[in-house]
């Protein structure tokens, strides 16, 4: 008996395009999901069960065009294939749709508050994230959660995601040298994951603070050393041996 394997017909991530080469026209639409990306390798060090995307294909049908969101977070998923890494992300190889997209508005606005939204509901993604950093009177940041095939705005800035057990929000930092509002992850006490360069310039402060305090206690030990030595010579002064007290 023949036994038939659909999937075997199907092409393979490694015969798919990795995105629709549709060039970003706002930089932060790259630097934005590559910070949360570069976050979460740091948050999650010795996890390999998660992979984030970054302007990269999602193939569901093979009969139709990728969707490809600025960014996006799968859970329960093999990290890294191998050392060539993801060329693409294909539904029927992978087995698990994404948990969490994301878009970043440019100035040229491409459907996230309209198509791409409705489009990641019929999906069944549970989270859409939206930054538009040219709001003024709106908030920039929208995190939608899926509820009945209708996604519901959620309040707050962080917002935190249950299901993956971290927080996103927005706030003023700096990334690669630019001092500006981005995008990161928080733990559940609502304190955000620091920058790589954040996180040296603040291992750099402890290593002076750890000098300064040893400094500081050579220093005390030195002068206990020297009113010690007066106390001394004091008492030989008055022709007391201060070997004599001890």
């Amino acid at each position: 008996m023949l036994n038939y394997d659909p999937l075997a017909c199907l092409p393979s991530s490694e015969e798919l395009p990795d995105s629709d080469d549709t060039p970003v026209d706002n930089e932060l639409q790259d630097l934005i999901p590559g910070l949360l990306k570069v976050l979460l390798a740091m948050a999650w060090p010795e996890r390999m069960d998660w992979f984030f995307g970054v302007d990269m294909g999602i193939y569901y049908d093979p009969d139709l065009p990728p969707i490809v969101p600025d960014g996006f977070l799968s859970l329960g998923v093999e990290r890294f294939y191998d050392e060539n890494l993801r060329p693409s992300y294909v539904l029927w190889e992978e087995k698990k749709l994404p948990i969490l997209v994301l878009e970043v508005v440019s100035k040229t606005y491409r459907g996230e508050y309209s198509t791409k939204k409705a489009e990641y509901a019929r999906l069944g993604i549970l989270y859409y994230v939206v930054y538009n950093p040219f709001r003024r009177r709106k908030p920039r940041l929208e995190v939608y959660k899926l509820v009945n095939n209708v996604y519901e705005l959620h309040d707050g800035n962080p917002v935190w995601l249950p299901e993956i057990d971290l927080g996103i929000g927005i706030e003023r930092g700096i990334y690669l040298g630019i001092p500006r509002e981005w995008m990161y992850w928080y733990n559940q006490q609502g304190q955000r994951f620091l920058t790589p360069e954040e996180d040296k310039k603040l291992a750099q402060l402890e290593v002076q603070q750890a000098k300064q305090k040893a400094q500081q206690a050579e220093q005390k030990a030195q002068q206990a050393q020297r009113e010690t030595q007066l106390l001394r010579e004091r008492l030989r002064s008055l022709g007391i041996d201060p070997d004599s007290l001890t």
